[in-house]
């Protein structure tokens, strides 16, 4: 009871209730402004009786006012406010229009040192939102995210802080605070707020901890980790920007806040939008808290691989054996074969009869087929060869006519070729006919078609052997897509294009006539989040893309992300090491091919200051296995917790329970419990009545995610899952920030001690 108590108050959750009550406090103001700008339009209205000339242009100037006011009111509640940062005493005492304090540096003796090492108060906090807030003495209560004052949220670095000592992303929805989530500026300075220790949640108390050792060596290393963030964070925006790094070094947080500094360094540059691109769901939650929406209008979209497509939502997994097919190289013929001959399903019509000049013309099954077969003979997309595929239809139709040779004048010939195709084309029987023999496809059209293993094994004939063909139109007739169904549905609608429509006229409204006090009221218009949502959804290429992960990327998930960023910049962040697929060097070519021939400039992150040493070289022997050669990040921390090491004789359920309840009981965050995919919806019936602080995951679902404890569930279940089954195991056995039990099942042969035999020396 005792350590739930404590659980329930840990400073995560006390963190998140003194940003709920400020947020509250917010929400009270803002409806206050409210009522003000009710009040000053029902005011106005008052006014408009005394019936002068002044009095209603005053009373049409106020209602205008006040209606601008309370619509942007209104459009900016949802998902207020999204950062904070606490600063340090500034150099001078001048405030500006927004309530806070101007100087950019700290003042000379905002730190001081004495034999304990450095220390100081925090002076000013700043809350960061979609517009300022002041309360009714005219204090900030939020400061807008384009104010002068919110640039050091952006800005601010380790190497070059300002006055920041923490940076804080506020993560809510609606009016209730969801997670907070800390950067260190200074991890070095012991800092106070209001008399206490100013609390660190996330990351920055691992930095805070690593900062305020009381070994130079420990300082080193923390000077280390900033120099080498920072030097990604700040580097020119130019060209293809590399990050390699082990498990902890920081890569996503790292790419994130770049993503937040050139942003905000060059705006209008990226006003074409920056696209981030997460593996999993569940990094994209991550990512949200790290990178907030900044107000940005729709400038930074952050999407799972298997939410790029509009319309498409991956909700399945793939096994092994079928993932590899799908995101292989290999599929790209397969697809091209796919969407040709879908034109062919159906009742195709094996000829075409019209009447053209009082003679009947007709078309039979081999001409057909000759014609088809010369559309195609080009690389445009299908849908787009429709009009060549007409025009073929009329040129051979009208060879049939016997028209071509009636004139001798080219201006004739031509008027009389002219007539001939208006007349055939506007008939009822042609249209038909072309709209039955050449079909607008879709790509969701296509790939239900490709569930017919038979089918499917002619257009698959010298790519995919027998066994590949069943399996993969066995996956196609389940319901739901898989992450790598939605990198192939790209691909067919690249294959497959969008034929150009007409634009469809504006009707008019009748509120379009209206005149008067009307045409000054403002209508309600999309709110920043409403916006943002239809601008990312209009938005097929950006400005700058981010692939976090990148190591996992599959050949056809790299195509198809790198349409979304033909002319963009890039940042791309990954580890070898980490890899989940199973050919590194094809999926090489594939990104490369996405690159282009851009420069890239490459940086290296070296120090893990997420894993404990003790967790650490349990991996190390690991990655050992799975990469001979590679050399793990450093581990810079201990804890003095050996990874523990428990063996399930007949119970695995009982076992993996009890572990995760003895976790709960002795860290204050989140217990991740990894296991083999297939494995999935039965390890969260384990944890079942736990509690939301025990998280069951399958282990390609770990990939960038951090616990405070981890339950690895039967590494050699996880290690027999694909070919890179090893390197997805390294991932699992480095998501802990504090504790590691490793639960060995069946297939594990535990020695005395119970540690499985991959893990063993």
């Amino acid at each position: 009871m005792a350590a739930q108590e404590a659980a329930v108050d840990s400073v995560r959750d006390r963190e998140i209730l003194v940003e709920q009550d400020h947020l509250d406090q917010v929400y009270r103001r803002l409806e206050e402004k409210i009522h003000e700008a009710e009040f000053l339009m029902d005011d106005a209205a008052k006014r408009g009786q005394v019936g002068t000339p002044g009095a209603l242009a005053e009373r049409d100037a106020q209602v205008f006012r006040a209606g601008i006011h309370l619509n942007r009111l209104n459009s900016e509640f949802e998902d207020f406010l999204f950062g904070r940062i606490d600063l340090l005493l500034g150099k001078d005492g001048k405030k500006g229009p927004d309530g806070a304090y101007t100087s950019v540096e700290p003042a000379e003796d905002a730190v001081r040192t004495d034999e304990t090492g450095q220390y100081a108060d925090i002076a000013e906090t700043l809350h960061i939102g979609r517009i300022g807030v002041l309360d009714s003495d005219y204090a900030p209560l939020v400061i807008d995210w384009r104010a002068p004052a919110a640039a050091p949220f952006y800005r601010s670095t380790p190497v070059d802080p300002g006055r920041v000592v923490r940076r804080r992303v506020i993560r809510s929805k609606g009016r209730r605070v969801l997670g907070v989530e800390d950067d260190l500026m200074r991890p070095e300075l012991t800092a106070r707020l209001g008399g206490a220790m100013l609390p660190v949640i996330g990351d920055g108390a691992l930095m805070a901890a690593l900062g305020q050792a009381r070994t130079h060596t420990m300082r080193d290393i923390v000077s280390s980790i900033q120099a080498e963030q920072d030097l990604v964070i700040r580097a020119p925006a130019a060209s293809v920007t590399e990050v390699s790094g082990g498990p902890g070094t920081g890569k996503t947080a790292v790419a994130l806040h770049r993503a937040a500094y050139l942003l905000y360094q060059d705006r209008r540059r990226y006003a074409g939008g920056i696209l981030v691109v997460s593996p999993t769901p569940l990094l994209v939650a991550y990512t949200e808290g790290v990178l907030p929406s900044l107000g940005e209008e729709g400038q930074v979209a952050i999407r799972a691989v298997g939410s790029l497509v509009d319309g498409a939502e991956a909700t399945t997994y793939d096994d092994p054996a079928v993932a590899r097919v799908k995101g292989s190289l290999r599929m790209l013929k397969v697809l091209r074969k796919a969407a040709r001959g879908a034109l062919e399903l159906g009742d195709t019509p094996a000829r075409l009869r019209v009447v053209a000049f009082g003679r009947r013309l007709e078309l039979e099954n081999d001409e057909l087929r000759r014609i088809r077969h010369n559309v195609l003979g080009g690389t445009a997309p299908v849908n787009l060869l429709r009009p060549r595929a007409r025009r073929l239809l009329l040129d051979a139709l009208y060879a049939k006519s016997g028209a071509a040779g009636r004139h001798t004048d080219p201006e004739l010939a031509a008027e009389l070729r002219s007539s001939f195709d208006d007349d055939v084309s506007s008939e009822d029987s042609f249209i038909d006919f072309l709209d039955a023999w050449w079909p607008e496809l879709n790509p969701r059209g296509v790939l239900a078609a490709m569930a017919d293993e038979r089918r499917l094994g002619r257009w698959a004939r010298r790519v995919l052997n027998p066994g590949e063909v069943r399996r993969l139109a066995r996956s196609l007739r389940r319901d739901g897509l898989s992450v790598h169904d939605v990198a192939v549905l790209d691909e067919l609608q690249a294959i497959l294009g969008v034929p150009v429509r007409p634009r469809k006229k504006r009707e008019a409204h009748p509120l379009d006539q209206l005149t008067g006090l009307e045409e000054l009221m403002p209508q309600r218009e999309e709110s920043q989040r409403e916006r943002a949502e239809r601008l990312a959804a209009e938005r097929t290429e950006y400005a700058h893309v981010i692939v976090d992960e990148a190591q996992d990327l599959t050949p056809m998930q790299w195509r198809m992300v790198g349409r979304r960023g033909r002319h963009a910049t890039w940042t791309i962040v990954g580890d070898p090491a980490q890899s989940s697929w199973s050919d590194p060097d094809e999926a090489a070519e594939a990104r490369d091919d996405a690159l282009g021939t851009r420069p890239r400039r490459r940086f290296e992150l070296t120090v893990n200051y997420r894993n404990p040493s003790e967790v650490a070289e349990l991996a190390a022997r690991v990655l050992t296995l799975a990469m001979p050669g590679m050399v793990a990040p450093r581990a810079v921390r201990s804890t003095g917790l050996r990874p523990r090491f428990a063996v399930a004789r007949d119970d695995l359920e009982r076992t993996v329970r009890q572990e995760t309840q003895r976790l709960l009981d002795e860290v204050d965050g989140t217990v991740g419990v990894v296991v083999a995919m297939d494995r999935r919806e039965e390890a969260a019936r384990w944890l079942d009545g736990l509690g939301d602080r025990a998280v069951a995951l399958g282990s390609l679902e770990a990939k960038g995610l951090e616990y405070d404890a981890t339950v690895v569930v039967s590494p050699a279940e996880i290690a027999d899952e694909s070919p890179a089954g090893l390197r997805v195991l390294y991932v699992a056995l480095t998501r802990a920030t504090q504790q590691l039990t490793v639960v060995s099942g069946r297939r594990d042969e535990p020695d005395a001690d119970g540690v499985p035999d991959l893990l063993r020396d």
